[in-house]
């Protein structure tokens, strides 16, 4: 998870911003055929209200949201959606403190689609860490899925991210320098640690996981659900295991889709995922060798990978040259390709046709544009607030400080496992974000969630994830005292968006409490 090669989960936030605007808007009913019980039984909606909060939360638990029109002037695809409402939450800036300062929340909502067979409030997370979840519910209005039937669907920016607590520490230039340098000596984190500091040295504290897991058990009174319902995607499902850490007795039906499991360090969680980075790196080169003569990367697969990333480290010493005076590096190339990379084989042409150029004529501005979208960077030089808020959240929840005999000793395992996807900088491979020179040391500790006392809870892994690999949701689920896991087959970052199979099986667990088989397998589609 480098600065100048993002990788978990900052890598994928432009990739999963693309599959948030794809997701399907129909799915099919739920299959009878996964059945691994009898569908739990919910009481009432006006039972399902919770007052069993502390005296000094309770008017936070005790507030109820004012709901209006969503402002079109934010999307202007709103103004034809009426039935989109949006509404802000206060919630203590400090849990230890409730009565002291306050921070405000967005929230949106898409009212079930069919009233007379709603089943409550569904809360959605898009992961990141740092992707608004208010964007996500304007993103899913147009779903006309079981889900969007029998839910209301709600969004919420979590701490740091959109409209809640935003932290936008270095400026333009300064991050153009940040993402674009290949020189060694650059000290990414110091760079961003100082400025973090010097703006928001009082939040800092305040944007961890947990925090954000109480806002929502928070939203939850504020809608009047007794039990949380929640599918996270990507690092959302860190925040849902986290919140069945928090409010076991307070989960209903909760769906994590390409798990992020942290019960051991980030160094050695990055690691995990630069070897299946490597995976789909590889995989990307041997099918393009597979064209022949039409791959100027050549027809030997093994070559291929070599090949490619020989070109990519050799932008070092002859960067590319843009038609905007800019220049392509070989930070921004590694990072627009492991970008693309995330979506899987079904993004390969995409990544082909801003590659080709670049390989066979020098051209780099496809391949920038890549670059780009990954940094959050647009046609104007800004960059939106995403990778600050990632490296804040991340800092937040587990601080990063190895020995150097453990540092020499990942390095060496990283340089054997991912020799290829590692090789720009496989310091910066391990220490995403370099959280060593941050300036709040959090408590937060890895550690299993077991969520002991919980509902069911179905976790979603893929066998090739290239950003969440598979072992973290097998962690995960068998981590959890009710932990399912549903495994889909195939590539590609998460489940939800690609498979027919899962989709009908989390359209009846979240609908109907119907939970899949154990050992349930989904083909991709």
């Amino acid at each position: 998870m480098s600065p100048t090669t993002p990788r978990l989960p900052r890598r994928a936030l432009p990739a999963l911003a693309a599959l948030l605007l794809a997701l399907p808007v129909a799915c099919s009913g739920p299959g009878g055929a996964r059945e691994a019980g009898a569908p739990a039984s919910r009481p009432p909606l006006a039972e399902r209200v919770s007052a069993d909060t502390s005296p000094a939360l309770r008017a936070f638990y005790d507030q109820r949201l004012d709901w209006t029109p969503c402002d079109a002037v934010a999307d202007p695809a709103d103004q034809d959606e009426p039935d989109l409402q949006c509404a802000t939450l206060k919630v203590p800036l400090d849990y230890a403190d409730p009565g002291g300062r306050t921070t405000d929340v967005p929230v949106a909502r898409v009212p079930a689609a069919d009233p007379g067979h709603r089943t409550g409030a569904l809360l959605l997370n898009p992961g990141g860490p740092g992707i608004s979840g208010v964007t996500l519910a304007r993103r899913w209005k147009g779903n006309q899925g079981p889900l969007r039937d029998h839910f209301d669907l709600i969004g919420f920016d979590p701490r740091a991210a959109g409209g809640t607590l935003p932290v936008h520490c270095l400026d333009d230039r300064t991050r153009d320098q940040w993402t674009s340098t290949d020189d060694p000596a650059y000290d990414h984190g110091q760079v961003l640690a100082d400025a973090c500091r010097a703006k928001y040295a009082d939040l800092l504290p305040h944007l961890g996981t947990r925090d954000t897991a109480r806002d929502m058990d928070v939203l939850r009174g504020a809608l009047g659900e007794r039990e949380l319902d929640f599918l996270g995607l990507s690092y959302g499902t860190y925040l849902g295991a986290l919140y069945a850490e928090e409010f076991p007795d307070r989960t209903g039906r909760l769906v994590l889709d390409g798990a992020v499991e942290r019960s051991t360090d980030l160094m050695h969680l990055n690691g995990e995922q630069a070897v299946a980075t490597e995976a789909a790196f590889r995989a990307y080169a041997a099918g393009c060798a597979a064209d022949g003569d039409t791959c100027p990367l050549g027809s030997d697969p093994a070559a291929a990978a070599q090949r490619l990333a020989g070109f990519l480290d050799g932008l070092k010493d002859h960067p590319l040259p843009a038609h905007d005076g800019r220049t392509l590096t070989a930070a921004l190339a590694w990072t627009g390709v492991l970008d693309a990379l995330a979506d899987g084989h079904r993004n390969w042409p995409r990544l082909r046709a801003a590659l080709d150029p670049a390989l066979a004529q020098g051209e780099a501005d496809d391949l920038l544009k890549l670059a780009d979208g990954t940094t959050g960077r647009d046609e104007d030089g800004h960059y939106d607030t995403a990778a600050d808020a990632y490296a804040a959240i991340h800092c937040a929840d587990a601080p990063l400080a190895p020995t150097d005999a453990d540092l020499r000793a990942a390095l060496a395992d990283l340089a054997a496992r991912a020799p290829l996807t590692s090789r720009h900088d496989t310091r910066v491979t391990l220490l995403d974000p370099d959280c060593r020179r941050w300036p709040y040391r959090s408590t937060e500790r890895p550690h299993t969630v077991t969520a002991a006392g919980s509902a069911p809870i179905l976790v979603i892994g893929g066998t090739e994830d290239p950003v969440t690999p598979y072992a973290w949701a097998q962690r995960m689920a068998a981590g959890l005292q009710h932990g399912v896991l549903l495994t889909r087959e195939g590539d590609g970052h998460m489940s939800w968006d690609r498979s027919g199979c899962v989709r009908d099986a989390v359209a009846a667990f979240l609908v109907d409490g119907v939970l899949p088989a154990a050992g349930t397998r989904c083909a991709s589609d």
